[in-house]
């Protein structure tokens, strides 16, 4: 199974991102997926998960801010990033999570930086 990340960039604070996470090898509808974030000088962080049930859990930090979702016709999940602040900057990684932790190796991820 692969996951690639893309959709990353440079935003000013205030903006919006969306970023996907094109998977092959596995079928992201019967599972539980995430999106994780790992800052410079910081360990990675679970931002948001999209449980197989359709269920969605997102951190407090990106709560009302953050949506991910899936597109099961193009087999990709997604993260809808609104109101971005500096503190959002961090690259980004999606993954497949069983028991709240993550199962397949990681991509390469996307950056995000915001800043004006």
């Amino acid at each position: 199974a692969q996951l690639v990340e893309s959709g990353g960039g440079m935003v000013q604070p205030g903006g919006s991102l969306r970023l996907s996470c094109a998977a092959s090898g596995i079928v992201v509808s019967t599972y539980s997926m995430s999106w994780y974030r790992q800052a410079p000088g910081k360990e990675r962080e679970l931002v948001a998960t999209v449980l197989s049930g359709g269920v969605r859990w997102y951190a407090d930090s990106v709560k009302g801010r953050f949506t991910v979702f899936r597109d099961n016709d193009k087999n990709t999940v997604y993260l809808q990033m609104n109101s971005l602040n500096s503190e959002d900057t961090a690259v980004y990684y999606c993954n497949r999570v069983r028991d709240g932790r993550p199962v397949l190796s990681w991509g390469q991820g996307t950056q995000v930086t915001v800043s004006s």
